[in-house]
């Protein structure tokens, strides 16, 4: 058992001094007053900072100069976590962009292995693709869009270790297919989609839960078309990922999401590409035959479109703090306990409390990652 001491803690959504953390083993044992600290706990102070639970990314196409399509294995998947923690992101689920089958059944396939093998931070796969519409594809492969059958069901249903996520386009599945997706554990999320309103509000009736990066590739909210902007606005029960780097969308855009969706159900994600964490010198990558210039801030292919992203979850939060009206403690709370729970597993992770897993991420006065502890480990 150790005892974490020497800064402000959020706990019940508050910051909390003159405590510390006690972490026994893989789990949070209590938050206590530092003179109910067990004599046989070993005290590390953290002197000064914050104490903050550890991010959770729900949409990371690559790190550490390692894109998930371009190879799906556990070596890989274990480099772009590392990347990642790097900037406080202590969960994540590794994002493969549409591709084939055969890719897919890998990706599927290495995130089993590595969870099996307990990599650090690995929750589960993000499927975007490829049930995608062809006038919102991005920089997606729309080669590689197919539309969904009892095969395909099957295989976007077949992690056996974790959470799988899949995007699609409400507008290219049959009635049911979604709630079938639903029923088998996987969770559904609109994005790369043209559908109206009432398509999306049918979708959302059979389970879909979320939008993947809200605003971006997705019929917008119009005076007499609410699209799926909308759809996700009106509706109560679900999440609403956002990229909060001030390129993807308008940070007054992202002011009234949050209003409209709450702290609670807006997910703070990356979508992050191999720049995340690259080594020094790297200036960009190939994604399906176009290269990608990540020279800048912005990553973008030769005619400008915006390929993902550059922000790590620790610039995410800063910038919802300063430029979206939100406490530092709500920013956090979007990347932490909203991920959580649109995972259905906010009983372990994503706050500081007594029961939970030890993920937790020391800041600096000044917003950045001095450490981090996954499942107790530092």
């Amino acid at each position: 058992m150790f005892a974490l001491t020497g800064c402000p803690i959020l706990f019940n959504d508050a910051w909390t001094e003159g405590h510390a953390v006690l972490v026994d083993g893989a789990r949070i044992a209590d938050i206590v007053p530092l003179g109910s600290v067990p004599a046989d706990a070993e005290k590390i102070s953290l002197d000064g900072g914050i104490l903050a639970p550890g991010f959770i990314d729900l949409q990371v196409n690559g790190g550490g100069g390692v894109l998930l399509n371009d190879a799906p294995t556990v070596q890989s998947i274990a480099t772009i976590a590392n990347a990642h923690r790097t900037f406080g992101t202590t969960g994540m689920l590794p994002t493969l962009i549409s591709d084939t089958s055969e890719m897919i059944a890998q990706a599927i396939a290495a995130v089993d292995e590595a969870i099996a093998l307990k990599t650090p931070g690995i929750l589960g796969i993000h499927i975007e693709g490829p049930v995608l519409n062809r006038e919102k594809k991005g920089v997606h492969d729309q080669q590689k869009f197919r539309g969904l059958d009892s095969d395909f069901i099957d295989l976007l249903s077949s992690l056996k270790n974790g959470k799988t996520l899949v995007t699609l386009a409400p507008e290219q599945v049959a009635p049911g297919q979604i709630a079938e997706l639903v029923k088998r554990g996987v969770i559904v999320w609109a994005g790369h989609t043209n559908a109206d309103y009432d398509t999306v509000m049918a979708a959302i009736d059979e389970g879909l839960s979320g939008f993947t990066h809200l605003y971006n590739a997705m019929s917008p909210l119009t005076s007499r078309a609410p699209g799926a902007v909308g759809a996700a606005f009106d509706s109560d029960q679900t999440w609403a990922g956002i990229i909060a780097d001030g390129f993807h969308v308008h940070d007054a855009s992202l002011r009234a999401a949050i209003k409209c969706k709450g702290i609670s159900k807006t997910v703070l994600v990356t979508d992050a590409m191999p720049s995340v964490g690259a080594p020094d010198g790297f200036d960009g990558f190939d994604l399906f035959g176009q290269w990608v210039d990540a020279t800048g801030p912005r990553l973008t292919i030769e005619a400008g479109n915006l390929a993902g992203s550059s922000l790590d979850m620790m610039s995410a939060v800063q910038h919802a703090h300063n430029h979206l009206g939100v406490t530092q403690a709500q920013a956090i709370s979007m990347a932490s306990l909203s991920p959580a729970q649109a995972l259905g597993i906010e009983n372990d992770l994503g706050e500081i409390a007594a029961g939970k897993y030890a993920n937790l991420v020391h800041l600096s006065d000044d917003g950045q990652v001095k450490r981090s502890w996954i499942n107790g480990e530092g």
